[in-house]
């Protein structure tokens, strides 16, 4: 346990960070969720809108440091990918 006032603020100071974080992880892998939610449903148009609100979330949270940016970059090339793979829609 922390004995000092230094140690006790910092340790106040980790648990908010850690909880921030966790929260805005948990909003990037809901986002990618949704993606491949649409996706699986076949709906090309629905599953590009969502892709489109996810890159922004994935962003956000790479550019804080809370998932290397090459994690980020990969699970956008992947999403990108899987929606480009999709079958066009009968008119």
């Amino acid at each position: 346990m922390a004995n000092s006032a230094q140690a006790r603020k910092r340790a106040r100071q980790a648990e908010a960070t850690r909880q921030r974080n966790a929260s805005l992880r948990s909003a990037l892998r809901t986002a990618v969720k949704k993606v491949r939610k649409a996706i699986a449903s076949g709906d090309k148009a629905a599953a590009a809108k969502q892709f489109v609100e996810s890159q922004a979330v994935l962003d956000r949270v790479a550019d804080k440091k809370i998932v290397h940016k090459n994690l980020a970059s990969r699970t956008k090339s992947r999403l990108a990918q899987a929606i480009k793979g999709m079958a066009q829609p009968a008119p």
